[in-house]
C-alpha cells in the first residue's frame, strides 16, 4: 500500500489520539500489519497511548532496526549522541574492550558492532526483557549478561576496559510522573528512576569504574543539561577526568570520564 492509498480515516484517528506523525505511523502500522484484523489491534493499540515501537516489534536507531519488547525501554533519538561519542572513542584503539551498562536493547553496542571490525564486546542490564531484547539485537558480536550493573561481569575484564558506556536512567524520582505516558506507564519503571535527583545509579557506575577501566579507559554516560554539573563532581570524587559534550541538534548531553593513565616509570 503506498503512503497515498493510507485510508484518511485511519489517519485521522491516529491524529485526534494525539500523535503527532499520524500519516508516518500509519504508513509504518499498514506496512506491518498481516491482516486488516491484527492492524485494527495494532491502530487500537497506539490509540490507547502503547509506544508505537512496541507495537511493531522495533525502534530506529542510528539506521538500525533494533528490537524492542513490551515494557523495555525505548531508545531514544537523542542517544545516537552518545553512540557517535563511542565509536569515536573507540576507535581510537585497536582491538577494544567495551561494555555497556544499562544496555537496555542494546542499541549502543548493537551500532558499534556494526561501525567496528575488531572489538571485543559485552552488555549488561537488571532487566530481564530488556536482556532478551538485547541478546537479539548484539546476536553473535558481543556477550550479554543479566544482572546489577558490574555484578555479572567476568571479573578477567577489570581493568581491561578501554570504554565503558552506562546510559544509566537519570530521571528523578519526582520527575517520572511528569513524563509522557508512553514512558512512565508503558516503559520499565527499573529504566527511568534515577533517584532523588536522578543521579543515583550514576553515582554507582563512577564508583566502581576505575577497577574496570584500563588506564586511559572511558566512562560515557547521558545526561541532562541541568544535571551535567553534578554529574562532572561524581566523576571527579571518583579520580575520573571529566569533560562535558553536548548537541544542540539532539537535544542531548553525554559526560566523559577518563581514567589517568599509569604514570611513566622513571628509571
Amino acid at each position: 500500500m503506498t503512503k497515498s492509498s493510507i485510508p484518511t480515516t485511519l489517519i485521522a484517528k491516529l491524529r485526534s489520539a494525539g500523535c503527532v506523525f499520524a500519516e508516518e505511523e500509519a504508513e509504518l502500522l499498514v506496512s506491518t500489519a498481516q491482516t486488516q484484523t491484527e492492524l485494527d489491534e495494532m491502530v487500537d493499540k497506539r490509540v490507547a497511548g502503547l509506544p508505537l515501537e512496541h507495537i511493531v516489534g522495533w525502534a530506529d536507531f542510528y539506521g538500525l532496526r533494533i528490537s524492542v519488547e513490551s515494557g523495555v525501554f525505548v531508545p531514544r533519538r537523542r542517544t545516537e549522541f552518545l553512540a557517535s561519542q563511542v565509536i569515536q572513542l573507540s576507535r581510537q584503539t585497536a582491538n577494544p574492550v567495551v561494555v555497556e551498562l544499562c544496555c537496555g536493547t542494546g542499541a549502543v553496542a548493537a551500532v558499534l558492532a556494526a561501525s567496528l571490525n575488531n572489538v571485543e564486546l559485552y552488555a549488561a542490564d537488571i532487566d530481564p526483557a530488556a536482556v532478551r531484547c538485547a541478546r537479539r539485537n548484539i546476536d553473535a558480536n558481543g556477550h550479554v549478561f543479566e544482572g546489577d550493573l558490574y555484578d555479572p561481569l567476568p571479573a578477567t575484564l577489570q581493568g581491561r576496559v578501554n570504554v565503558l558506556i552506562a546510559n544509566a536512567p537519570y530521571v528523578p524520582t519526582e520527575a517520572i510522573e511528569l513524563m509522557p505516558p508512553e514512558a512512565r506507564i508503558y516503559e520499565a519503571r527499573v529504566a527511568l528512576d534515577g533517584g532523588t535527583d536522578g543521579l543515583d545509579i550514576q553515582r554507582r557506575v563512577a564508583a566502581a569504574a576505575p577497577l574496570w577501566l584500563a588506564p586511559g579507559g572511558h566512562l560515557l554516560v547521558e545526561t541532562s543539561e541541568r544535571q551535567a554539573p553534578l554529574t562532572l563532581e561524581i566523576f571527579a570524587t571518583n579520580g575520573l577526568i571529566p569533560q562535558v559534550i553536548t548537541s544542540d541538534e539532539l537535544d542531548a548531553t553525554v559526560v566523559i570520564g577518563t581514567k589517568p593513565p599509569c604514570d611513566t616509570p622513571t628509571n
